[in-house]
C-alpha cells in the first residue's frame, strides 16, 4: 500500500474522531505519521498540529451552525492554555525522539482509558449559571502544556474537563473543545515553526484533506450513533496504539 493511500485512510480516521468526539484524532494522527508514513517524532508532532487545526476548524463551523459552541467558556479555557502551549512547544523540539515517543505512548494510554471509562457515564444535562474562572484557567493551562509538548489538540482531555469541571452538556462540550483545540494548537505551532523542521507536504496535504472531509462525516455519525459506542471504539484503538508505541520505545 502506497504512502499516499495510507495518508488518505489515516486522515479519514482522524477526521471521524475529531468530528464525532471532539478529540482523539490527534492522538491517532501522530502515530500514523510516524509508523505508517515514516515521519520522525518532531516532524510528526508539528505536522499533527497542522492537520488538527485544519480539521478542527471544519468541525467547529459545523457545531457552531447547530449552536453547540459555548464561546465564552471555550474562550476562557483556551486563553489559559496559550502561554503553556507555546512554552511546551519550544521545549518539545529539543527533546530526544525516544522521550517524545514514550511520552506520547503514555498519553495514548490515558486517552484510551478515559474514553473507555467515560462510555456509559451520565452526562451533565444543564448549562452552568456562571463560568468558574479559576477552574477553567487551571484545566486550560494544563491542556495547553500537553498540546505544546506532544503536538496533540487535547480534545480527549478538554471534553471531559468541559463536562465535569464546567458542567457543559456532552454535545456542547464536543463543539466547544474544538475551539480550545484550535487556539492551543495554533500557539504551539507558531513556536515550532520558528525551529525549522523538514515536512513532507506531499503527504501532509492529502492527510489533512481527508481529515477535513472526515470531520464532516464524524459530525453526522455522532448524530446517528451513540457517543458511548464511538468512545469505546476509539478508546480501544488508542490503547492498541499505546501498547505498540511503548514496545517500540523500549526495544
Amino acid at each position: 500500500m502506497t504512502s499516499l493511500v495510507l495518508a488518505l485512510i489515516a486522515g479519514a480516521v482522524v477526521g471521524l474522531a475529531l468530528g464525532g468526539l471532539g478529540g482523539g484524532g490527534s492522538v491517532i494522527a501522530v502515530p500514523a505519521l510516524i509508523y505508517l508514513l515514516g515521519f520522525g517524532p518532531a516532524a510528526a508532532t508539528t505536522a499533527g498540529l497542522l492537520i488538527v487545526i485544519a480539521t478542527s476548524l471544519t468541525g467547529l463551523l459545523a457545531h457552531a451552525r447547530d449552536g453547540l459552541v459555548r464561546w465564552r467558556t471555550g474562550g476562557l479555557f483556551a486563553a489559559a492554555g496559550i502561554v503553556p502551549a507555546a512554552l511546551a512547544g519550544a521545549v518539545s523540539v529539543r527533546l530526544p525522539s525516544g522521550v517524545l515517543t514514550a511520552a506520547f505512548a503514555v498519553l495514548a494510554v490515558v486517552a484510551g482509558v478515559r474514553m473507555l471509562r467515560a462510555a456509559g457515564t451520565p452526562r451533565a444535562a444543564g448549562l452552568p449559571d456562571a463560568v468558574p474562572v479559576r477552574r477553567a484557567a487551571g484545566a486550560g493551562a494544563g491542556l495547553g502544556a500537553v498540546t505544546g509538548l506532544l503536538g496533540v489538540g487535547g480534545g480527549f482531555l478538554a471534553v471531559p474537563a468541559l463536562v465535569t469541571v464546567l458542567a457543559l452538556p456532552m454535545r456542547a462540550a464536543v463543539g466547544t473543545s474544538l475551539l480550545v483545540i484550535i487556539v492551543n494548537s495554533t500557539a504551539a505551532l507558531a513556536v515550532r515553526l520558528a525551529t525549522p523542521t523538514p515536512l513532507d507536504w506531499a503527504l501532509i496535504a492529502p492527510f489533512a484533506a481527508t481529515a477535513v472531509l472526515g470531520a464532516w462525516d464524524g459530525k453526522r455519525l455522532a448524530a446517528k450513533v451513540s457517543t458511548d459506542s464511538l468512545q469505546r471504539v476509539f478508546g480501544a484503538v488508542l490503547l492498541a496504539v499505546a501498547v505498540f508505541m511503548l514496545v517500540d520505545s523500549v526495544l
